[in-house]
């Protein structure tokens, strides 16, 4: 059931024998024309978005959808975009873990969680996001539901068995509170994707975020892909690190890949090469289109591996950096700007401590980032910003640095991905240019044989001025 990318049929002769094009059969080199299989069309409001994850539960020490609607122009100063909802459904009581339960052990796919509020509540929150200029996606859990979901009850055949013939959890994980869903039954497509329309139908949601979008078959996300944009376009991202779910179905992709290797640099079990694999397979295996999330912290992330300051300790603010202006899709996960400092409870009622955020300068660096992104198109998602180019230097190990440019600007990035001071020689001639520095005004010139040092996790940032195009 879980089998979800089939190998490609290769052509046999009898007896097995591969069958090979002879040199008449090949196409003319002009028949090779490149082309991306990707189908989807991205909804423009995508191009330059930052997303921000919402816990209502946590969110505001109300916990509900009107409380979270109070902090709408806070966010908007900020400047992110798209805002993600965890689930909002009903939570299952049979099994439950904790006192609240798991969001993502849902009770009812159609149907408001009332810790939260009612679907009145949620569809005001949408329309005053909508008004403030943020769009709204719903994280939808469709591999699993709560034990007590009524389909366990009016559809036992919609759910995958154990060898005894009893419903289950997700094998291998220490998931018991949620049971599997058999998506070879037409009904659980059908009860699933009808309220993924309802949603975006006849609440306004603009797309979802789809837990272990790899544990669904990929046929039935690229089936509502198009069921919902013919609604309106949507925007999907999924909790899955594979090619395929690009071509006809979700926009973004987690890059787990990318946030693994950061811990790892962060805690000095890598330098700065460790990154070569996952930006050389970015380029070279994803689709351009491809949105991959490369993100700091999210609400696994933070419950269950540890804080931000404990995952990423001094190298906090550099990977902060990289992950808003290499080729990636940022997230800023509720309480980050606060730097928020505690492993929020997942089964409890938890508040964020926003008064953290006082004495904390993180939360001015997410802005002025985002800001940032923003002012320079190169840095834009998809295949709308620039690819990432090596720039070279004479201490690899220690200096990751890149260039992203197009026709009217190029950024330029150094960081020291180590804990001691690093002097180095700039030695490609792609670094040439005049730049401005992040949070600077001063022109800045740059070329090939220039030496800089750079502090234990420092960086610098540098841009042309889109407007004037390259110098």
């Amino acid at each position: 059931m879980k089998r979800l990318l089939a190998a490609a049929a290769i052509p046999l002769l009898a007896g097995g024998v591969y069958a090979i094009a002879s040199r008449a059969d090949q196409p003319e080199a002009s028949a090779w024309v490149p082309h991306s299989k990707v189908t989807l069309t991205h909804p423009e409001w995508s191009r330059k978005a930052v997303l921000y994850q919402i816990n209502t539960r946590q969110f505001t020490p109300e916990g509900t959808f009107k409380a979270a609607q109070a902090q709408l122009p806070r966010l908007k100063e900020l400047g992110v975009d798209i805002l993600w909802l965890m689930p909002i459904h009903p939570i299952g009581k049979d099994n439950r873990k904790g006192t609240l339960g798991s969001p993502y052990s849902v009770q009812d796919y159609y149907a408001v969680n009332p810790e939260f509020g009612t679907k009145e509540d949620l569809k005001a929150f949408v329309d005053a996001a909508h008004a403030q200029g943020f769009k709204v996606i719903l994280d939808l859990v469709a591999n699993h539901t709560a034990w007590d979901n009524r389909m366990a009850k009016d559809h036992p055949d919609w759910y995958e068995k154990d060898w005894k013939g009893d419903f289950r959890p997700t094998p291998w994980w220490d998931w018991s509170d949620i049971i599997d869903l058999d998506w070879s039954q037409p009904g659980v497509r059908e009860h699933v994707g009808g309220a993924m329309e309802m949603w975006v139908r006849d609440y306004g949601i603009d797309g979802y975020r789809a837990d272990v979008a790899g544990y669904v078959p990929l046929d039935f996300w690229e089936a509502m892909r198009a069921r919902l944009d013919a609604i309106r376009p949507v925007f999907m991202l999924g909790e899955v690190q594979q090619t395929a779910f690009h071509l006809a179905a979700f926009d973004a992709t987690y890059g787990w890949d990318w946030h693994v290797t950061s811990k790892k640099v962060a805690h000095g079990e890598g330098d700065a090469t460790s990154f070569y694999g996952y930006y050389a397979e970015n380029e070279s295996l994803w689709p351009r289109e491809a949105m991959r999330l490369t993100y700091i912290e999210n609400h696994d992330s933070n419950a269950w591996e540890g804080t931000m300051r404990e995952n990423y300790g001094p190298a906090l603010e550099a990977m902060t950096v990289l992950s808003f202006t290499g080729q990636g899709l940022p997230l800023v996960h509720n309480g980050m700007e606060a730097c928020n400092a505690k492993r929020l409870e997942f089964f409890e009622k938890d508040p964020i401590d926003w008064d953290q955020g006082q004495q904390c300068d993180y939360g001015a660096l997410l802005k002025d980032l985002i800001a940032f992104r923003k002012a320079n198109p190169v840095l834009d998602n998809g295949q709308w910003g620039g690819v990432m180019q090596k720039v070279d230097t004479d201490k690899p190990q220690q200096v990751f640095a890149w260039a992203r440019q197009d026709d009217g600007n190029k950024v330029l990035a150094f960081f020291n991905l180590s804990g001691a001071p690093v002097t180095f020689s700039i030695t490609s001639k792609l670094a040439n240019g005049t730049y401005r520095e992040f949070r600077g005004a001063e022109g800045v010139k740059m070329a090939a044989g220039d030496s800089m040092t750079l502090a234990p996790w420092g960086y610098r940032l540098l841009a042309t001025d889109p407007a004037a195009g390259q110098r």
